[in-house]
C-alpha cells in the first residue's frame, strides 16, 4: 500500500530540527566512533548495479552495504555505541569521548548497568559497545526474537531477559526494569519524558549519509547524486536520522524520500494517515525482524512528517525475492549478502516498478537514480540460509571473485 504526504516540505531545513539533530553533531558523532576498535575506519561500500537498473528500467540504483560497518553485520553499530557515549558523558563530562569505548575508564564504569528491548541488531551493538567500555548490560528480548539472534547478543556479555510479549511489551518492560533496578535506558525508540538517547541514536546514523555525499558526489544546497532514496521505517529512528541529513545538506533540492515497512507493521504510514506518532494495524511479526515495530517514536516522527514523501509497505515474500535478487548478482551486478530488513528498499523498489500508476505517483522514470540502503547483512546466518538457498559465506565468496562483465 503506497501513501503520499501531504505535509512534506521542499523547504530549507527548519530551525526547529536543526536545533534538536545537525550535521555538526553527526559528524562529531562519526569523529568520536572512528576511534572505536569495534568498528570499522573505511566508509562501507556503495555498489553500483548497472543490470537491476535496466531490469527496473531507471537510470541508476546504487546500495549502500552496511553489512561490512562492523563484525555486528549492521548499520546499528553507529546507533547504540555513540547513544552510551554520549551518556557517559553527561555523567562523567572530564572524560575523553574517543576512549570511553577503548575502555580506558572500565573501573569507573564498572557498576554502571544500561538496559534497552532489541530485535536483534541494536541490542547486539549496544551490548559490545557496553562490554568494550566496562559497564553492565541488560538485554530485554521478545518471543518472537530466535534463539539465533539472542546468542549473537550473548557472546558479548549481556545478561538476556526474555519476555511473553512483542517488541513494544518489551520496551516497556526495559523502561520498566531500568526504574526498579536504577539502570539506564539506551534505546533507539523515544517515549514520553525520553528523548535525548534515541536522538543521540538516531544523531549516529548520520554517517551513513555523510558517507554516501563524500562518495557520490554533492554540494550544500544543490541537487545531489540521488532523486529518490528508500529508507527502512521501524519505529523511524534510522530513516529520520538520514533524511534529516540530507535535507540540511540538499535544502529546499533534497532527493525524494520513500519510507518502507512491513504491511503488518504499518505504524509509520499510519502515522501519516493520521498525522501524529500512531501504531501499527498488523500482528507486527514479520520475517524482516528489525522492522517488525508497532508504535511510531514520536521524536523520529517529528522529522518524518514533513520530510518524507512517501510511505510504503510491503509483503514479507517480496523481501525474501529481494534478498535473493541481491545475493544472486549478475554479470555487471556484485553480489551482496543483505538480511531481511535490509533489502526492503530493494522490495520496495521493485513493486513500485510493477505498477506504472504508482510509479508515477513519487515520480519514478527511466531518470530516476535510486539510492537504497541496506542496513544489514546475514546477522542471523542460518535464516539467511533457509530463505535464500544459500550460506552467507557462500555468496561472500562469489563476491570476493566477481569481476564485472564488459559493456
Amino acid at each position: 500500500m503506497l501513501i503520499l504526504n501531504s505535509r512534506a516540505a521542499r523547504t530549507s531545513y527548519p530551525a526547529e530540527l536543526l536545533s534538536i539533530m545537525s550535521i555538526a553533531q553527526a559528524h562529531q558523532s562519526r569523529q568520536w566512533l572512528s576511534a572505536w576498535p569495534g568498528i570499522s575506519r573505511k566508509p562501507t561500500p556503495l555498489h553500483d548495479l548497472p543490470d537491476l537498473a535496466e531490469r527496473l528500467k531507471v537510470a541508476r540504483i546504487r546500495v549502500k552495504d552496511e553489512s561490512v560497518r562492523s563484525s555486528l553485520g549492521s548499520f546499528k553499530a553507529l546507533g547504540a555505541p555513540i547513544a552510551l557515549v554520549r551518556q557517559i558523558l553527561r555523567l562523567h563530562p572530564d572524560f575523553e569521548p574517543a576512549a570511553i569505548l577503548a575502555g580506558r575508564y572500565a573501573k569507573d564504569l564498572q557498576d554502571y548497568t544500561v538496559i534497552s528491548a532489541t530485535d536483534g541488531n541494536h541490542g547486539r551493538a549496544l551490548a559490545a559497545a557496553a562490554r568494550d567500555a566496562g559497564c553492565r548490560c541488560v538485554i530485554v528480548l521478545h518471543a518472537k526474537v530466535s534463539e539465533e539472534r539472542e546468542q549473537a547478543i550473548a557472546i558479548y556479555g549481556a545478561q538476556i531477559v526474555r519476555i511473553a510479549g512483542n517488541y513494544d511489551e518489551s520496551v516497556a518492560e526495559a523502561a520498566r526494569l531500568a526504574k526498579v533496578n536504577g539502570w539506564q535506558v539506551i534505546s533507539d525508540t523515544s517515549y514520553e519524558g525520553y528523548e535525548e538517547i534515541p536522538r543521540d541514536v538516531m544523531q549516529g546514523y548520520g554517517t551513513i549519509a555523510e558517507e554516501i555525499i563524500e562518495q557520490a558526489g554533492g554540494r550544500s544546497g544543490e541537487a545531489g547524486a540521488f532523486t529518490h532514496v528508500f529508507l527502512q521505517g521501524g519505529v523511524g529512528g534510522m530513516a529520520a536520522g538520514l533524511a534529516s541529513y540530507w535535507w540540511e545538506f540538499h535544502g529546499e533540492q533534497r532527493p525524494c524520500f520513500i519510507v518502507v515497512e512491513p504491511a503488518q507493521a504499518d505504524c509509520l504510514q499510519q502515522s501519516a494517515i493520521e498525522g501524529r506518532p500512531a501504531r501499527a494495524t498488523g500482528s507486527v511479526d514479520s520475517v524482516m525482524a528489525g522492522l517488525a515495530c508497532g508504535e511510531t517514536s514520536p521524536l523520529a516522527w517529528r522529522f518524518l512528517q514533513p520530510s518524507i514523501d512517501a510511505f510504503l509497505t510491503i509483503e514479507d515474500g517480496q523481501a525474501l525475492d529481494a534478498m535473493r535478487t541481491l545475493a544472486q548478482g549478475s554479470g555487471r551486478d556484485i553480489p551482496i549478502v543483505a538480511g531481511e530488513s535490509g533489502v526492503a528498499g530493494l522490495a520496495a523498489l521493485q513493486a513500485l516498478r510493477a505498477d506504472p500508476h504508482q510509479s508515477a505517483q513519487v515520480g519514478l522514470t527511466t531518470e530516476s537514480r535510486v539510492l537504497i540502503v541496506s542496513t544489514e547483512g546475514a546477522t542471523a546466518p542460518g535464516e539467511y540460509a533457509l530463505r535464500t538457498g544459500e550460506s552467507a559465506e557462500a555468496v561472500l565468496q562469489r563476491q570476493s571473485s566477481w569481476q564485472p562483465s564488459a559493456q
